[in-house]
């Protein structure tokens, strides 16, 4: 059974930031700021039982067109277009319809380096449909850290009737931001580890075989 050990050590190997199954706390490594490359970004996928987790990282340029804190109104327009897409799974990923999944939540973080801090935007899909008081709202907070590169953070959550028909995954990414231009990822499943490149001209991977 895949547990924490085997997602770390699979972050280790791939130098990458990995998603940990359901249970526990996501994974962390150090993120490697200056390996930070316009178009390319890192896709970290994890299976375990019915629960399928995604977890991205892209450079700020790609999703936006910029690499700072939103300031002027055309920036906070973008952030706020930027952001409400990748809050939209079926915009970035394409699921067979056999495996059934269904977003259990998603969040969004676009983190700036230097003196321009850090601006969070979070969102659950299951409060989308309420009509209390109980709203979730985006919210921002200021954080400094070293490094002059802006990058997004998405982390997806899915639960699925049949992860064993999650055979091709397409990536309309690349439509959805025209600066995209590839993303360097990982599959860790019970089975282990297995990598894959995908790009605006291959935009999609077979799984078969690899769960």
């Amino acid at each position: 059974m895949m547990n924490r050990g085997v997602l770390a050590a699979a972050a280790t190997a791939a130098a990458v930031t990995l998603v940990c199954v359901p249970g526990s706390a996501w994974a962390k490594s150090k993120r490697q700021l200056d390996a930070h490359e316009h178009g390319h970004g890192t896709l970290n996928m994890a299976i375990e039982g019915n629960a399928f987790h995604i977890e991205l990282e892209a450079p700020g340029a790609d999703i936006v067109g910029f690499e700072h804190a939103a300031s002027s109104d055309e920036d906070k327009a973008r952030l706020a277009a930027g952001t409400k897409t990748l809050k939209t799974p079926s915009v970035m990923f394409s699921l067979p319809v056999e495996a059934g999944c269904k977003v259990k939540s998603v969040e969004v973080d676009y983190e700036t380096g230097g003196e321009h801090g850090h601006e969070k935007h979070g969102h659950d899909p299951r409060e989308e449909h309420s009509h209390g008081d109980k709203h979730k709202h985006d919210h921002a907070k200021e954080e400094t850290r070293e490094g002059g590169h802006a990058e997004f953070h998405a982390r997806y959550a899915f639960d699925c009737k049949n992860t064993a028909a999650l055979t091709v995954i397409g990536f309309p990414y690349f439509t959805a931001f025209e600066n995209a231009r590839e993303l360097s990822v990982t599959l860790v499943t019970d089975k282990g580890q297995k990598a894959f490149e995908v790009s605006r001209e291959q935009n999609r991977i077979d799984l078969r075989g690899s769960m």
